[in-house]
Order: structure tokens, then sequence, then C-alpha cells
């Protein structure tokens, strides 16, 4: 069956955790073409420094996602600044929480899960009746490549985003036949904040690492930059994908996960260690 395809640019969006990452590079792209957009982030400065970064017309709201009221005051507000339908929503926030299961801390696990998955559900919740009753339109869900592999230390991070991915399908499957459809994202390692904006309390393998330390060896394996995502990501929603994996690693974990599903982490500490040495060393990844 061919896909259909959803024009973005010049049409309205919505896009959480806009304040920098992936959401930054989505508006950012997305005004550049022409859309209007609203953007949406607990990060009051930085979505005022986004907001600097927008050449067409900008919505902006201070928003906590884990609040499914507030998102649904939001959708009110978008829904009265539209003058054309809404094209697609990105619930693209995110946190992480970096722990292993003996020794995780539950409200920790609790403020990630509330974010990286209920506030997909919250977001999803509030804008599907805009796109139902226009009969057209798409919801766009950040998961992860951790939401296709299990990883360690990563169990509520990649808890919430098998989620997102499960909440996502079926919500794909309810809205056959209508003009609204469901997209599951899946960036692999994107040069962002996360990292830096976890939630920390100790190194979980026990090497003694800073959190700092920490962050620099995760940015040190990325291998995608925001505005590549952005593009990505974009391009794949306006081909009419139900999937999209971001950046070159994505796809290896895709693979890894369909050939040894359960061995794929020998191959995948392997190829960490590698990138870590370049990266060491300032080689180009």
């Amino acid at each position: 069956m061919p896909r259909t395809t959803r024009p973005l640019s010049g049409h309205p969006v919505m896009i959480t955790g806009a304040a920098s990452g992936i959401g930054r590079g989505l508006a950012q792209l997305l005004s550049g073409r022409g859309s209007p957009v609203a953007v949406a982030d607990i990060d009051e400065m930085g979505l005022k420094q986004t907001a600097t970064m927008l050449s067409g017309p900008v919505l902006t709201r201070v928003l906590d996602v884990r609040d499914a009221a507030d998102q649904l005051a939001f959708a009110a507000e978008v829904r009265d600044w539209l003058t054309a339908p809404l094209a697609a929503v990105f619930n693209n926030a995110g946190v992480a929480v970096s722990s292993s299961v003996l020794e995780a801390v539950p409200q920790d696990d609790e403020w990630l899960r509330q974010i990286n998955f209920d506030g997909v559900v919250n977001g999803t919740r509030a804008f599907l009746p805009i796109l139902v009753e226009q009969d057209q339109g798409v919801i766009v869900n950040t998961s992860s490549v951790f939401g296709l592999v299990g990883m360690p230390y990563q169990s509520a991070y990649c808890a919430a985003k098998f989620a997102v991915r499960g909440f996502t399908d079926a919500l794909r499957q309810e809205l056959r036949g209508t003009g609204v459809s469901a997209v599951n994202v899946h960036p692999g390692g994107i040069t962002t904040n996360i990292a830096r904006n976890a939630r920390f309390r100790k190194d979980p393998e026990g090497r003694g690492r800073s959190h700092e330390q920490m962050a620099a060896e995760f940015e040190a394996v990325t291998l995608t930059s925001p505005d590549k995502a952005a593009e990505i990501i974009c391009r794949g929603v306006e081909r009419g994908k139900a999937r999209i994996l971001v950046g070159p690693d994505a796809y290896l974990f895709d693979a890894l996960a369909r050939v040894t599903p359960t061995h794929y982490y020998d191959v995948v500490a392997v190829l960490e260690r590698r990138l870590r040495a370049r990266g060491k060393t300032g080689a180009t990844v």
C-alpha cells in the first residue's frame, strides 16, 4: 500500500521539549520553512531563546508535560491560535536517569516515567481531538533506540521508551481509515543536553566517574546533531513513515535487535569502547 505523504512546510505544528536539542531543531527547521510553530517546555529561559531563533509566527508556553490539565489548556490555546489545520504534534520532551536496577531511587524513576511516557500520553490525548476533528495531521512521538533494545543502567529510560513505542503503535492501528496518523521516532545518540540534565546519584558502574565525566563520555559517542535529527524526522514524517530511525547508530540498534535479540549488547559494548577511544584521541566520528 502506498504511503500517504504529510506536508509539513508552511503548515502549523506543535512541539514540546523545544527549549533545546531536537525540539529546538524541529522548531527552527519548520519555522524557516514557513510553518507557524507552537513551542512548549518547562525551561522558560531556553524556550525564550528558541523563540528568538524563529522567523515566523510563534506561540510559546511554559509547560510541564506531566500535567494533563495544563496540556489540555495548552491545546485549547493552540486551537484558538491556529489559522489553518494543525499539521503535526511533536511530543518530544524527555529526561534521563542512569542507575542500576538494584540501586535505583524510585522517585527518580517516577520523575522520568511521568515526563517520558505520561508526557507523551498527555500530549497525545490533549491534541488528538484537534486532529480527529480536522481528519488530518500526525502525532509524532519520540521514543528512542532504547525503545528497541534494553541497555544496562537505563532500565527506567528503556521502560518509558518501550512504553512510548507500544502506545504509539497501538494508536496508529486505532487511526487506520482516518486522515490522522501516528509515528514513532527512534533517535540514536544525539548531541543534546539530556545527559548533563539527567538525575545523577553516583556512577552506576562503580568506576567513580562524576556527572560531568559521564556526560562527556555520552557526548563522545553521539553521531548526530539536533539539526540533522530534525531534518531526518521531518523528512520521514513528510514521506509517510510510521517509524523513523534517526542516525546510523539507530539503524545498527534496529538490526541487532532483529538479528541477535538476546546478545546484541555484546556487539554494542565493543563498538561503544571503540567510539569512546576515538573520542579521547580527538578523532572525528
